[in-house]
């Protein structure tokens, strides 16, 4: 008999266990258990197939070279964690007995992580400014901000010359949760609130006010996901937009420092330090040593906390939650190098922890 796919299953599960009850409803709707019968492969070393692989019932082996290093059985503290996972695959999953596992695409999975965990807005960080705010010179605090600091005078140009002022009354919705994002924001005149939707809290939970100087919707671009809050006016007002693929030529990659691991070694080597933005479970299975872990949810609240004498080399699964995070660091000032392909491009696995 074929396992029930439920959210009691799912919250089991390292790191679906971390996706907010929308996320997990979703992804239940996109896998089914897969039966597999004793001898048959689950992969094999060297696979590339970008999945989350998890055991429910029955015993895996894990092999290398054709020799068996482990047995994992569904049911089991190890079997909560995703099969063996790293990519190309390091060793094969064989089925010892008949087997149920599901499998869910690690994209689509670290898509979801990123867009919970970048969907914290600093209230602290945001709090109620005065009245006389609305007179303060929107382009010079855009301008003075510390990542903006790095973007190519020509990219500063293009980006006010592109950009479209529109005007917005109270009550209006900039952007909706859920939705794709199109279009980044800097607030010009007025004010605007933040909320998020939960399922205990259906019509939004306040998360901050923004006024005038402050931008949102980065996120969503970053990660290419979809809107993780709702920014609805609280005044009348006039918003600058600049629309995603501008944003990207313009503004997000002059921002972002993509690094190979031969350079990220050349970095750490010369008194940079590795910052995994993983979360915590994921961190224990895999690391590289030495790495400090801040989930990406936690950063904005952790970032001041960093040495800004020193260079972070960032990474994570696939580089998405690494790029959000770089940005982030950049506009506090912390000088970061994101790690292409994530942790599976870290070739020497002298430098690896892992929880075999």
């Amino acid at each position: 008999m074929s396992i029930e796919i439920n959210s009691q299953l799912l919250s089991t599960l390292s790191p679906i266990d971390s996706l907010n009850g929308e996320n997990v409803q979703d992804l239940i709707s996109k896998i089914k258990t897969d039966t597999i019968q004793p001898k048959h492969y689950l992969f094999k070393k060297g696979d590339m197939d970008k999945a989350h692989i998890y055991i429910l019932q029955g015993e895996v082996e894990l092999l290398s070279d054709k020799k068996i290093i482990k047995t994992i059985k569904g049911g089991s503290a190890e079997s909560k964690q995703p099969l063996a996972h790293s990519f190309p695959r390091s060793i094969s999953a064989r089925a010892k007995t008949p087997c149920q596992i599901i499998r869910v695409n690690s994209d689509m999975l670290d898509i979801m992580l990123t867009w919970d965990q970048t969907g914290s807005y600093s209230v602290e960080a945001l709090d109620e400014t005065d009245d006389d705010d609305d007179s303060t010179d929107w382009m010079t605090r855009i301008l003075q901000t510390r990542a903006f600091h790095r973007i190519p005078p020509a990219n500063i140009q293009a980006m006010f010359m592109r950009m479209e002022n529109v005007n917005y009354n109270p009550g209006d919705v900039i952007i909706k949760q859920d939705e794709p994002g199109d279009y980044f924001y800097i607030i010009k005149e007025g004010r605007c609130l933040v909320t998020r939707s939960t399922p205990a809290n259906p019509k939004g939970v306040k998360l901050a006010t923004l006024s005038v100087g402050d931008s949102f919707g980065e996120e969503a671009l970053i990660s290419d996901s979809t809107r993780n809050a709702t920014v609805t006016m609280l005044t009348p007002g006039h918003l600058m937009r600049l629309n995603k693929d501008d944003f990207n030529s313009l503004l997000n990659e002059p921002l972002l420092n993509w690094v190979d691991y031969a350079a990220a070694k050349k970095i750490i080597d010369e008194g940079g330090l590795w910052l995994d933005v993983r979360l915590p479970a994921e961190f224990k299975a895999k690391h590289v040593k030495g790495a400090i872990n801040i989930p990406l949810i936690f950063l904005r609240m952790k970032a001041n906390s960093l040495d800004k004498s020193k260079p972070y080399v960032i990474y994570c699964d696939t580089g998405r939650r690494s790029s959000a995070a770089s940005f982030l660091l950049n506009e506090r000032d912390v000088s970061s190098y994101v790690l292409q392909d994530g942790i599976d491009s870290v070739t020497d696995a002298s430098v690896l922890e892992e929880k075999n």
